[in-house]
């Protein structure tokens, strides 16, 4: 059978069984000592009128009764009965009193045939005032009181009906009417102790309720508490904790002069863990190293988790600096240390970024602000060091930030410009090709440098904006081309290795050249040695774009670890030999040894060598001398916007003009 919940309102109903079962207990005592007295004061009336033997064995036999009664009561007393079971306390109760009343019975008939009508009247009276006794006395149960009574008061109708006197009828039935009245009283008497103990048990159940209410209250605001400024898998304290603390810390040392010095912590490689070995791997990270920040941390430091794998701690106190320089070190050996992660050795690391106050912030936004550019710069230092905050970091971050909230709208307002650099042949100074490059002069930063522009497209993951932008003004002029006589000559766009997995380039750029309608073999895709060693997405994407018809360049060859067997496989088109190789070549043996070589492998693989940033003719002849076929530099154009550069094929194309050269 299933087992049923105790609801308040059955709760109630059980201790009202057993306040009634009490009350009846409580005042079983007096009424039997009562009983006796009555029993004893009756008899010895009636013995002072007409001593007889019946009486003495009637006030025996009530007196054994009575006495039984009080055994039973000390058996239910020590039992604690009422408690275990009222119901049966009751019924024992209520058995027990009809058993007294049957004895109060025979009264009425024992002096019928001794004193007469007076006697008999005293009788009925006697009966008649233990009747109501017994209904003042319990008024838990009205079963006990119309047990005891109803003998009696039947037995004392039925000798006042036995006479057959008019009056003795008269008065019979003022009894019946009297003992109807009893029990009504004595049902009313029992309803009003019900109701009073149930708005009584009620009242006790809510004061308990509300007494149990406000103690989840208090423990859930502890409990909330407590979540609102720990974080639950660390056990440190976390952002909302930290916010208060730095501040009243602050404060507080701001008014005793002391510095105060705040440590924002990065865990190392933490998300390649959490992304190859799982989150929970990641959650043992986190709490290996929050237990050795608490081991290293003095009491007075405040240690925090912001959030991931971001930490801080404050220091504060007249050597806070120093303090936290030691700290900072002790941290980095911490995170060096190996975490063992399913049977392995795992090794995150950590970096550290330090700012103090009220040196580098007077405020609790400026002090971590000023860490956390701080911890940036560590982590553009190589990870695994400290670094302390110092201006020139912010200027950098600050310049960042402006390129970053000015180069999506830039793109679209055009204000990045796509200038237009030609390749030459170097024997004859024909044009074989352009290499679109962007410039954009900020107008608070000044002219940014492409790599800059570059890097900020892809941490604001618009590079496929960017690409667009160029791509398209490459199609356009590639479009013009044939038109000025240079059939087969390609334009070079520039992609970052990051663009292979960001979006799919290779049909972005069909779409481009689709809608300026020219051939895709008129566009140049010029990719660094990183993209070409990620065969697996970069390898994809450039097998689509060498399918779709784009001719593939290598763009500053020699500086990366590219593969030779997939050059070859790819079927790269041209190589760029970096111009850190070129500048300068007419002096330098090494360099002429590497180009030769270089030079030496395009012929054997039948790939172009393309040398960038010949800026002079004597490194234009020496190249010339090793085997170089083309080249690009300063010698023989500068980057042109497109206006400027079709009147320069334009005037390389008149017979008797000489090659124009903008260097």
């Amino acid at each position: 059978m299933p087992k049923h919940r105790l609801t308040d309102a059955d709760a109630i109903e059980a201790g009202i069984r057993i306040a009634r079962a009490q009350q009846a207990v409580g005042s079983l005592t007096l009424s039997i000592w009562a009983n006796c007295f009555i029993g004893l004061t009756t008899v010895a009336i009636l013995w002072s009128q007409n001593p007889a033997r019946s009486l003495v064995v009637w006030f025996c036999g009530l007196v054994v009764l009575n006495m039984m009664r009080l055994l039973m009561w000390r058996s239910i007393h020590s039992r604690d009965l009422p408690r275990i079971d009222p119901e049966l306390t009751l019924r024992i109760l209520a058995a027990a009193a009809g058993l007294v009343g049957c004895i109060w019975a025979v009264a009425p008939f024992l002096e019928t045939t001794l004193l007469g009508a007076a006697a008999h009247a005293y009788i009925i009276f006697i009966i008649g005032g233990l009747c109501c006794g017994a209904i003042v006395q319990s008024p838990a149960s009205s079963n006990i009181a119309i047990a005891f009574c109803t003998p009696p008061m039947l037995s004392a109708i039925a000798s006042l009906l036995w006479t057959g006197t008019t009056v003795n009828i008269i008065v019979a039935l003022d009894v019946a009417l009297l003992m109807a009245m009893m029990v009504r009283s004595s049902r009313r008497s029992q309803a009003a102790f019900v109701e009073s103990h149930r708005a009584r048990l009620a009242a006790m159940s809510l004061a308990d309720s509300l007494s149990t209410a406000n103690t989840e209250i208090r423990k859930s605001n502890e409990q909330l508490e407590i979540l609102a400024s720990h974080d639950p898998l660390t056990g440190l304290g976390n952002r909302t904790a930290f916010n208060r603390g730095l501040t009243q810390i602050l404060q507080q040392n701001g008014d005793a002069g002391w510095p105060v010095a705040l440590l924002v912590i990065d865990l190392d490689r933490f998300k390649l863990i959490n992304d190859t070995m799982g989150h929970s791997a990641g959650d043992i990270v986190l709490t290996t190293f929050a237990s050795r920040l608490s081991m290293l941390k003095d009491p007075s430091d405040l240690a925090v988790r912001l959030g991931g794998d971001e930490f801080a701690v404050v220091v504060q106190g007249p050597l806070a600096e120093e303090r936290a320089q030691a700290l900072a070190l002790k941290i980095l050996d911490a995170g060096a240390q190996t975490v063992p992660i399913q049977g392995r050795s795992v090794t995150s690391g950590a970096s550290v970024g330090l700012a103090v106050f009220p040196e580098h912030g007077i405020t609790q936004e400026d002090i971590f602000a000023s860490a956390d550019i701080a911890l940036y710069a560590a982590k553009e230092q190589g990870r695994r060091c400290v670094c302390i905050f110092n201006p020139e970091i912010k200027r950098q971050l600050d310049r960042q930030r402006l390129i970053e909230m000015a180069l999506e709208n830039a793109i679209a307002a055009g204000e990045i410009r796509v200038l237009f650099q030609p390749q030459v042949n170097l024997l004859d100074g024909s044009v074989i090709g352009f290499e679109a490059l962007i410039r954009w002069n900020h107008p608070e930063v000044g002219p940014i440098p492409p790599p800059e522009i570059v890097r900020a497209a892809k941490a604001l993951h618009v590079s496929d904006k960017l690409t667009l932008h160029v791509a398209t003004a490459a199609a356009d002029l590639a479009r013009q081309l044939p038109d000025l006589g240079m059939h087969g000559v390609p334009v070079a766009i520039n992609v970052s290795p990051c663009e292979f997995s960001a979006y799919l380039l290779s049909q972005n750029l069909l779409e481009v050249v689709t809608a300026a309608g020219i051939q895709p073999s008129q566009i140049e895709i010029e990719i660094t040695e990183e993209a070409i060693l990620d065969t697996v997405t970069a390898g994809t994407e450039l097998a689509r774009l060498e399918q779709a018809g784009f001719r593939l360049a290598v763009d500053d060859f020699g500086m990366g670890h590219s593969s030779l067997a997939y050059i070859v496989g790819l079927r790269i088109d041209r190589l760029k030999i970096d111009r850190s190789f070129i500048t300068g070549i007419a002096a330098s043996r090494e360099n002429q040894a590497l180009v030769a070589a270089l030079v030496g492998m395009g012929r054997a693989l039948a790939i172009d060598i393309v040398v960038e940033g010949v800026e002079t003719a004597e490194d234009a002849e020496v190249l010339r001398m090793l085997g170089c076929r083309f080249a690009q530099g300063y010698l023989y154009a500068m980057p042109m916007p497109p206006e400027v550069l079709l009147a320069w094929i334009t005037g390389q194309r008149q017979p008797d003009q000489p090659p124009v050269s903008l260097a």
